[in-house]
């Protein structure tokens, strides 16, 4: 069989852009995918960021009037990724973030700016630019998932679709008197179209007419399902389970390799961990921690939200405190929980740190130097930051959730230990799975083994760009 063709719609692509995981598993997965007979290319918006990393631009399709305005599409290339950009300034050229603007409220228009993204997703599967037909459109979250729907009811050509759900918790939702401006026809909102709950929905139409749906782990596609977990969708993604496969993330490794990062003081390996020692004095210099060789030191790089279980932590913070251990943490997200947390780094000065904001240098630098990494997450589709510490070295300490479950092996349940569960997640259980750290941190052979398992552990792309390849070309001769 030649090689397949796939047009990977996305709204954010690492290094280009980036507000999350999303980006990272959109810039890494090409490259592994390449490996696999797949070629693809990713179609982007054309924020100003996106714009300024081009390193040239044909225009290779127009539209007189996209949901506003003119566009164009370059075809181009950028940290080796092949390119199409929607070249849009009216609905991209501002100010402020990929979905929210400089006041922190979502753009007004966004139905519009990433409807655009679904319409030309759908126009280059349905053929309309000569010379690039793709054999699959692959779809990214909420923000590319009406390119299934316009497709379905387009005319002409209809390429598979395959549309990959990251968070189920954001859906992209938007009124149903939009339904004739999104250029979407009156037979589409109904229950087997477009309408959710009285309104349009951008996942839900996605689900409802992708020939493939993914999530990024098994543990995730199965909860999905549930009422608990399925945030309405439950029902829709049961009746399409016979579709619905869970796919594990991988880390660009490349990226996140302590060998050669150059973003940390000392780079190491597994013969070397020693070496970790003065990344953890420059961490503990960064964050004005005491400096402690000895202190079991925690990090946290995380959304400041409480989907992330980071609620949690000013409870749990006297108990770590008063065992003599630090916490540096690092990130953004609900306002509350910021101050919550800065509150915290005062009233425990030298012990505990929370730099606010996002800072890929000081990631990396946690990664490489904390003990045990804390992931307290309630929901968690994947997760990458544990994959990252698993790399690094550094013990992750993790809800038993989603691929949180799936990622990391605790002693009670495997032979090869990587880290430690806590089920449920709240603050007695957090605070038992804590006593079992302290624990380990003393049997120095066994924390050391618990290192060296997950330096083992293969948290590439490898196995999982081998699923994605299987089901496109599963897809690719469904069709013949």
């Amino acid at each position: 069989m030649s090689r397949i063709r796939v047009l990977s719609a996305v709204s954010e692509i690492y290094p280009l852009v980036k507000t999350g995981g999303l980006a990272d598993v959109a810039g890494a997965l090409p490259f592994a995918l390449a490996k696999n007979d797949v070629d693809v290319t990713s179609l982007v918006p054309g924020y100003p960021a996106v714009m300024r990393s081009l390193e040239s631009g044909e225009e290779i399709l127009t539209e007189p009037d996209l949901f506003g305005g003119p566009a164009r599409v370059l075809s181009s290339r950028a940290s080796g990724l092949n390119l199409l950009v929607i070249d849009a300034p009216h609905l991209f050229e501002r100010r402020g973030g990929p979905y929210v603007g400089p006041d922190g409220h979502d753009w007004p228009d966004n139905a519009f700016r990433f409807g655009a993204l679904g319409w030309i997703a759908a126009k280059i599967g349905a053929g309309q630019i000569p010379g690039f037909v793709p054999d699959i459109v692959h779809c990214h979250d909420w923000q590319a998932s009406l390119a299934p729907a316009y497709l379905a009811y387009g005319e002409g050509r209809r390429c598979q679709s395959v549309v990959t759900i990251h968070n189920l918790a954001y859906q992209g939702q938007y009124p149903a008197g939009l339904l004739s401006a999104l250029r979407l026809p009156p037979r589409s909102f109904q229950i087997d179209g477009v309408e959710y709950y009285g309104a349009i929905g951008f996942l839900k139409a996605g689900l409802q007419f992708a020939g493939g749906i993914t999530t990024v782990s098994p543990t995730y596609a199965r909860e999905i399902q549930t009422p608990e977990h399925g945030f309405g969708m439950d029902g829709l993604l049961r009746a399409r389970a016979h579709v619905l496969s869970g796919i594990t993330n991988g880390i660009d490794t490349r990226v996140w390799n302590p060998l050669y990062d150059g973003r940390i003081p000392a780079t190491y390996g597994r013969a070397t961990l020693e070496r970790r020692g003065v990344n953890k004095a420059e961490l503990q210099r960064r964050f004005r921690l005491e400096h402690d060789p000895s202190s079991l030191v925690f990090g946290v790089v995380s959304r400041l939200v409480s989907q992330k279980g980071i609620d949690l932590i000013p409870d749990v913070a006297p108990f770590l405190v008063e065992r003599g251990a630090q916490l540096a943490l690092l990130g953004t997200g609900d306002a509350d929980l910021e101050r919550q947390l800065v509150s915290l780094a005062s009233a425990y000065p030298g012990r505990i740190s929370s730099l606010i904001g996002y800072d890929e240098d000081l990631a990396h630098l946690i990664q490489a130097s904390v003990d045990a990494l804390l992931v307290p997450s309630r929901s968690e589709p994947c997760g990458l930051t544990q994959l990252s510490a698993l790399r690094y070295g550094a013990v992750p300490v993790v809800g038993k959730v989603g691929g949180l479950a799936d990622t990391v092996a605790d002693p009670e349940d495997s032979n090869e230990p990587t880290g430690f569960h806590f089920s449920p997640v709240d603050v007695p259980a957090f605070e038992q799975v804590l006593r079992r750290v302290f624990q380990a941190w003393l049997d120095k052979p066994f924390w050391r083994r618990l290192q060296l398992n997950g330096m083992r552990t293969d948290v590439s792309w490898r196995k999982s760009a081998e699923q994605y390849a299987r089901l496109y070309s599963d897809l690719v001769q469904g069709e013949k």
